[in-house]
């Protein structure tokens, strides 16, 4: 589905232009044109690559798309893979944005993704001094745009980590905490896989040899780089908060079950004694020691009592009643 197909040149705007226009703009000098499709079907992707000549690697890359962030140097053109990240009642919706850059074009495809860039659109257009280097600019608003987008994604993660580490102490919530800890610790994974790759990739836009697209560029995917930092340095840091608050919570697991067992244990020790002295003198034999000894119902009952009572107060003292 085709979302908007431009021209631009000299940073400024010429117009919206079908697609079967497209090669009579791209021919003109300090002209590119900036299309955007969603969730194409094959043939969309194949008048694309016939309109701009993109590489054949490329394309089978987006057809198939689930691929891993990257950026990838095709002659004089670029092929990008991001991974955009969007909640939807409190579960990730992992979607992919495609994007092809030339000289004179930039193609972007998103897949699973809602939220378009047409924020990313009107502010290009708002900076025509930026916008004159080209499609290398537009590369940076897309890069810019859609890793600004991870920052919300951990807020919520740390937001989410702070609520289950306010009922780690509490009563009986162990159990529930862990899997609530597996499920963030499986949702940071989905973030992290989207962000640690990319580092690589736009790290290569910053230094050395830049591909002539982006050479222009420099200073402001440095500034894309320095994101992707903060980003990962959270990421790990919310990491290790997750791996201590695992075994914090395993601890209080084990810890209740240690209790449970003190406990079993104190009682099953109170309840010992009467239950030896009353199976002793109830085996029945005819010569038994006080057998037939008038106070002796009345003192067995009585040694009882006395020693569960001794054994209840240090049990007591000792915590494990």
């Amino acid at each position: 589905m085709l979302v908007n197909c431009a021209a631009y040149s000299e940073g400024r705007k010429l117009a919206d232009i079908p697609l079967e226009d497209i090669s009579e703009y791209v021919k003109r000098p300090n002209c590119f044109v900036w299309v955007a499709i969603k969730d194409p079907e094959p043939s969309d992707l194949d008048l694309m690559q016939e309109e701009f000549g993109l590489h054949e690697l490329a394309v089978e890359d987006a057809r198939h798309g689930h691929q891993r962030p990257k950026i990838e140097e095709y002659g004089d053109s670029l092929f990008a893979v991001l991974h955009t990240i969007e909640v939807k009642e409190e579960q990730f919706v992992q979607g992919e944005v495609d994007i092809f850059v030339g000289p004179n074009y930039i193609l972007s495809i998103r897949r699973r993704t809602e939220k378009g860039f047409a924020d990313v659109r009107a502010r290009t257009e708002r900076e025509p001094d930026l916008l004159r280097n080209g499609s290398g600019y537009v590369l940076y608003a897309l890069l810019d745009s859609i890793v600004d987008r991870y920052f919300p994604v951990l807020d919520a993660l740390e937001t989410e980590l702070e609520s289950i580490e306010e009922r780690i102490f509490g009563a009986g919530t162990a159990r529930s905490n862990i899997r609530a800890l597996y499920s963030l610790k499986q949702k940071l994974m989905t973030l992290k896989h989207a962000v640690d790759p990319l580092m690589e990739s736009v790290g290569r836009l910053t230094g050395g040899r830049v591909p002539q697209i982006c050479v222009g560029m420099r200073d402001y995917f440095r500034d894309v780089m320095d994101h992707l930092q903060r980003l990962h340095a959270s990421i790990e840091g919310i990491r290790d908060m997750l791996t201590t608050a695992i075994s914090v919570n395993l601890g209080m697991i084990n810890l209740a079950e240690t209790e449970v067992t003190k406990k079993l244990a104190a009682w099953a020790a109170i309840i010992a004694i009467p239950t030896l002295i009353a199976g002793i003198y109830g085996m029945n034999f005819k010569n038994m020691p006080e057998y037939d000894w008038y106070f002796g119902y009345p003192l067995a009952l009585g040694f009882m009592v006395g020693v569960d009572f001794l054994l209840y107060l240090w049990f007591k003292r000792i915590r494990w009643l």
